[in-house]
């Protein structure tokens, strides 16, 4: 793992950060403008794991703070929002801690400091944000690298912030300028995988930087899709009405019990029934085998067009 001798300054989900931690795929500072607003920082935690492991668990919460454990990696500890310390193991992978700073530990400090995290992608139409959600393999990622081949930028992929603007208006809060991509993804969009680094344990997943083709400012959040892959062999899309939209989003909220976990059940549905009035939220339908990206892209650009959705 590669520790600085002095902390490094970078930008996440529109917050500040000061790190121990060499992390590449963010967007470096030169310096810190304004305030940190979390850091990044490398303890042990053993002795605290002790203290307060539970059998058959890998995931404690403890009034504010969030600590797990991975096996061969490290232990990580997320702190009222505002610090993560990562404890590593002899031998760890810095590639692995590093999945789950971004990943698990984000989730969590995001959901502390009450910013929804949803798990997917999203891009940028007509200058708002349409995030692509959806369980594991669903394809998220690929519908958005889709839309960036069609030159419409990314904001966020695998976790998107929204948060309420001033107005009371959700808005999406770019991420950092990198996808996450399978192999067979890449293949059909016509890129090279030895051009790209393999996710650590996932050979046939990799980091696809997209430096010139990400949005790095907030925007409104316009639309939310769920992809679905289904038995038929139709592309099919229709929206989500009533109670279905709050349990689409309790959902693919990312590490979702962790909101019950930290007492923030009717902060999550407060914030729901804020968003859930003010966008569209759709099903979309894909068939269970073969490459949709393109068909499924083109199926919501005509739809905006025709002016179905906002």
């Amino acid at each position: 793992m590669v520790r600085t001798m002095k902390k490094l300054a970078y930008t996440i989900f529109g917050l500040n950060v000061a790190s121990e931690i060499h992390l590449p795929e963010l967007i470096e500072l030169p310096v810190f403008e304004g305030n940190v607003d979390f850091s990044i920082e490398v303890a042990d935690l053993s002795e605290l794991w002790k203290k307060i492991e539970k059998p058959k668990s890998n995931f404690v919460t403890k009034e504010n703070q969030f600590v797990f454990k991975i096996a061969k990696t490290a232990i990580f500890s997320i702190q009222q929002g505002n610090k993560i310390i990562v404890s590593p193991m002899e031998g760890a992978a810095e590639d692995q801690i590093r999945l789950y700073l971004l990943g698990t530990c984000m989730g969590a400090l995001l959901t502390q400091r009450k910013v929804l995290p949803l798990h997917g992608s999203a891009v940028v139409i007509n200058g708002g944000a349409y995030a692509f959600i959806g369980e594991s393999g669903a394809g998220k990622s690929t519908l958005a690298s889709a839309f960036l081949s069609k030159g419409f930028p990314l904001i966020s992929d695998d976790i998107i912030a929204v948060s309420l603007s001033e107005d009371h208006g959700p808005i999406v809060t770019p991420s950092y300028p990198q996808q996450k991509l399978w192999q067979e993804s890449l293949e059909n969009l016509g890129m090279e995988s030895n051009q790209f680094r393999p996710i650590f344990q996932r050979e046939a997943k990799y980091a696809v930087p997209v430096l010139t083709s990400y949005y790095s400012e907030k925007v409104p959040l316009k639309g939310v899709f769920e992809l679905v892959k289904t038995q038929g062999e139709d592309i099919k899309i229709h929206a989500i009405e009533g109670l279905d939209r709050f349990y689409m989003l309790y959902r693919h909220t990312y590490r979702n019990f962790l909101i019950s976990q930290l007492g923030l059940m009717d902060w999550h549905f407060n914030l729901s029934a804020k968003i859930v009035n003010q966008i569209e939220i759709f099903e979309l339908q894909r068939p269970l085998s073969g490459f949709t990206a393109n068909k499924l892209s083109s199926l919501i650009l005509n739809t905006l067009t025709k002016g179905e959705l906002r």
